[in-house]
């Protein structure tokens, strides 16, 4: 790699001045500056990996980077095409506001080790449906703005798995689709019946969705698909069309649905008055389950895939046990519930196969979970606490907050455990999954900390990410486990 002014040598040297826009026009195969909506900011860096090459450039965090070989990206799906040249000229910005020009050469493949503090530099796309389920919509007032924010961003979909229904793309963001190859996306349905989710979306764009997936097939791009089921309206024969519909493409060498969800609708205390809509109950999900397994099994016959997909609620919801862990295949969906009770099962499994016969020191932990959950993880307490010394208490909590007994762990709130746990005999101290906590942050969804938490209930927290961290913290005592 030849590097020519690096950023550390050139700081102080350089004219002191502001970003202005390139006079020169450089225009990137795959990125054309002419399909720019909103203009992109400066990409403010938040670390840099060590040993990278962006280290050994002179980056620190607080500089912004301006353009790539000329053209300003709009995002980290801009960047990581732009970066994948031989030879980079980058226009930088740094924390005293002195703009440096560096150019340097590297590998097609090598990355510069820049994180950022945001994925998108040209501002978030924001729904334009008006959903009586959206779940921004039934959440109190008065929290951080963050939790308001309608996600509807093609590219949040392509780089995290998000959903969103289609109905805001504007031209220029096809042709990026089409050229960058952006696929699979993550696609909210819901219906196929272009008056029933136009109905459902408050929105009349909402009725083109098999125009669009056909689009998609046509380009060879691929989707995951969600449907959210409200009972008495998208549910029964209505979910069975949807489903049939879908199919149809996910057949063939390039399937263009390569997965469905069927998650419930989840309507909280806050939701707005006289919206229509019904909670799911045992019935509603005994029902669903029914029709759903039907169909997987021709699916399954027809194409070698169940191709659609429960999420975890259903069966705990019809007091069904979950299906076994074989049934989810490669689990496309299970960041959206579909199966990841299953897979955390499965991996705790293989965590606990060789457990200490007894640990060198009494200790008792107390695991805070969602009531709805509560059940089909209590296995799990059950055989932590087989080891001699160890107590793990499982507690299954009901969300006042939300104003429902069955929540899923991940909308359990601070208050809610507050509650929840008052004058409870806890132990040691007290495990939290990370699913609670806003990614990166000590904070839960109603915006009290971890340490309110902790002074209220007067308890060490231990943070928990997955099955193995899980054992991992049980097992952990000042002294070595025998």
């Amino acid at each position: 790699m030849q590097i020519h002014q690096p950023l550390h040598q050139t700081k102080g040297r350089v004219s002191e001045t502001v970003w202005n826009e390139p006079s020169h026009q450089i225009v990137s195969s795959s990125i054309h500056e002419e399909s720019i909506g909103n203009k992109p900011h400066p990409a403010l860096i938040e670390a840099v990996d060590k040993n990278s090459i962006g280290e050994e450039l002179g980056f620190e965090a607080g500089d912004k980077l301006v353009s790539i070989n000329g053209v300003r990206p709009r995002d980290l799906i801009d960047y990581k095409y732009l970066i994948a040249e031989e030879e980079l000229s980058l226009e930088v910005i740094d924390q005293q506001g002195k703009l440096h020009n560096i150019s340097f050469e590297k590998e097609s493949d090598d990355g510069l080790g820049l994180i950022f503090t945001e994925a998108l530099f040209d501002g978030l796309k924001q729904c334009n449906n008006h959903c009586p389920f959206c779940f921004i919509d039934q959440q109190p007032p008065g929290r951080r703005k963050t939790l308001y924010l309608k996600d509807d961003d093609y590219r949040l979909s392509f780089l995290y798995g998000s959903y969103l229904t289609l109905t805001n793309l504007m031209k220029n963001d096809w042709i990026r689709i089409e050229k960058q190859r952006l696929s699979p996306l993550f696609v909210s349905v819901h219906s196929t019946d272009p008056k029933l989710r136009s109905k459902l979306l408050k929105n009349p764009n909402a009725g083109e969705i098999m125009n669009q997936i056909k689009w998609f097939s046509h380009r060879k791009l691929q989707l995951h698909a969600q449907i959210v089921v409200c009972p008495g309206i998208n549910d029964g024969e209505n979910l069975e069309k949807t489903l049939n519909d879908l199919f149809q493409y996910a057949q063939g060498e390039l399937p263009t649905i390569l997965s469905t969800a069927v998650v419930p609708v989840g309507l909280t205390r806050f939701r707005p008055e006289q919206d229509g809509l019904k909670p799911v109950d045992k019935g509603c999900s005994s029902k669903v389950i029914q029709l759903v397994e039907e169909l997987q099994s021709r699916y399954e016959a027809a194409i070698g895939s169940r191709f659609a997909w429960l999420s975890d609620e259903w069966y705990l919801l019809a007091n069904q046990p979950l299906p076994e862990r074989i049934v989810y295949e490669d689990l496309p969906q299970e960041e959206n519930g579909v199966g990841s009770i299953r897979s955390f099962l499965e991996n705790i499994d293989k965590a606990t196969s060789e457990l200490p016969k007894r640990i060198s020191k009494t200790k008792r932990c107390s695991w805070i979970v969602g009531k709805l959950v509560e059940e089909a993880l209590r296995p799990i307490s059950s055989r932590m606490n087989k080891v001699e010394g160890l107590t793990l208490k499982i507690f299954g909590l009901e969300s006042p907050y939300w104003g429902t007994k069955q929540v899923v762990t991940g909308l359990l709130t601070g208050q809610d455990i507050i509650d929840g746990l008052r004058n409870k005999e806890l132990g040691d101290e007290l495990l939290l999954p990370s699913i609670m906590l806003k990614d990166g942050e000590s904070i839960f969804l109603d915006d009290i900390t971890i340490e309110e938490v902790k002074k209220n209930l007067k308890i060490p927290i231990k943070i928990i990410y997955g099955a193995d961290d899980l054992v991992r913290q049980v097992l952990e005592v000042k002294n070595h486990v025998i």
